[in-house]
């Protein structure tokens, strides 16, 4: 008898804690503040879902979640660190690139 299994455990995010508490890492756009949540799937159905331990960001524009960790003085809520952006594609990058790593162009 052969048998397949398909699943696996995945992140997601849950209740909004904070609207607008943020700036996205990627694009800058606007980042919830959000629950998180970790979710079994078996044959990529929904089977269990568990609070995840701490809170993250979610953008509205790219839908990245980033940790909530990532947030400045480390309170919830606090602005993500912006840095200096790209000239041509507005993300956010090392003060110390000469050139964007995500679309090439010099900074």
């Amino acid at each position: 008898m052969l048998f397949f299994f398909v699943g696996g455990v995945e992140q997601g995010a849950g209740r909004v804690l904070m609207e607008a508490a943020g700036r996205c890492l990627r694009c800058g756009g606007a980042a919830d503040l959000v629950e998180t949540e970790k979710v079994l799937k078996l044959f990529f159905v929904p089977a269990w879902r568990w609070k995840g331990k701490d809170p993250a960001y979610l953008c509205r524009e790219c839908g990245l979640l980033a940790p909530g960790s990532l947030g400045v003085g480390g309170e919830p809520g606090a602005l993500l660190p912006r840095g200096e952006r790209c000239g041509a594609c507005s993300r956010a990058v090392d003060p110390q690139f000469r050139f964007c790593p995500f679309c090439g162009s010099a900074l």
